[in-house]
């Protein structure tokens, strides 16, 4: 048996349990992971609330990172082995001291990235590393905005997509959020609290708009970012912090020029083993080149999840967090 935090129904933080569970030994193509540190997402908040559904109902062991060590493999594991360190992002599971997981979703973590940093670093830094380099090809050139620029995914990708190139434009709310934002990358941060985020892109840029708008706050951004946009531009969308985009006619990309728009997620992106590889190999080489930092500022005892989730939902957190078992 081993500590786990699960939900028996969705609701508030206060459904999340802190109990024992059983793992068991894993079967053919599975691994072991012993939990050094547990990555902790917005979207954990929305498997709990049931703004997501639950893989495989309820109960639920929600989280869908962490990093640790092998401590036992199955039948025809080639990927890893017994001692090597390791971290992944799959599906929920992963608020717990132990997890099975599969070998092929595992990668290697280098001796130069502490389990911490592994642990907050694959969901984000996999999620920037695909928004900047295949979602949108970012470069010299191209001047983009990012909300939410001083959240965990915001300071990683003010700091990569600098390194690409590009003419970087983020959001914060207040003083401290925008200082920090700037200190990470971003050529230009607009206050929302203050600051009209539309006028504020239109000036900086001359009246053109931006290339590509990456928004994971969802209701309450939408739809001012299209009008961010450049006709032609691209509108991205990969997440719901403040409820999601309400649906909406074509015809609003028409009108403002012929926009595109997706929903993006990173599992899509990682679903084919060379393809998991291949993002974890780029987020890994701007870690230990220096040319992004994922400051780890906020750590919970993983049988405190709920208030870890508490100040999520409050956006009482800046950069990255971790529940440690």
């Amino acid at each position: 048996m081993v500590k786990a935090i699960r939900i028996h129904q969705t609701g508030g933080p206060e459904v999340l349990t802190y109990e024992d569970v059983e793992i068991g030994q894993p079967g053919p193509g599975q691994a072991l992971v012993r939990h050094a540190a547990i990555g902790l997402n917005f979207i954990d908040c929305y498997f709990r609330s049931g703004l997501y559904p639950a893989p495989g109902g309820l109960p639920l062991i929600p989280g869908n990172e962490g990093a640790g060590t092998v401590v036992a493999i199955g039948d025809g594991v080639t990927e890893v082995a017994v001692g090597d360190r390791v971290a992944y992002v799959v599906g929920p599971g992963s608020y717990a001291e132990e997890r099975l997981v599969p070998a092929d979703r595992l990668v290697q973590l280098p001796d130069a990235i502490s389990f911490e940093v592994g642990a907050a670093a694959m969901l984000k830094g996999m999620t920037v590393r695909n928004l900047l380099l295949r979602t949108h090809k970012v470069g010299p050139g191209t001047t983009l905005l990012f909300h939410a620029a001083a959240g965990g995914v915001g300071q990683i990708a003010g700091q990569w997509a600098k390194h690409l190139g590009a003419t970087v434009i983020g959001t914060a709310g207040g003083a401290e959020k925008v200082a920090l934002a700037k200190s990470l990358g971003y050529d230009h941060v607009i206050d929302y609290k203050k600051d009209d985020f539309v006028a504020a892109v239109k000036d900086i840029t001359g009246g053109r708009g931006v290339d590509v708008v990456y928004d994971s706050i969802g209701k309450d951004t939408f739809p001012k970012s299209l009008d961010c946009l450049r006709p032609l531009g691209l509108f991205v969308s990969f997440g719901n912090a403040s409820g999601p985009v309400p649906p909406f006619s074509l015809q609003e990309l028409a009108s403002r020029g012929s926009l595109f728009a997706t929903r993006s997620t990173v599992f899509s992106y990682i679903a084919q083993r060379a393809d998991l590889e291949a993002s974890a190999a780029d987020l890994f080489a701007v870690l230990t080149s220096g040319a992004v930092k994922i400051p780890v500022s906020n750590s919970w005892k993983l049988a405190d999840a709920a208030s870890a989730h508490r100040a999520l939902e409050a956006r009482a957190t800046t950069g990255s967090a971790v529940l440690i078992p």
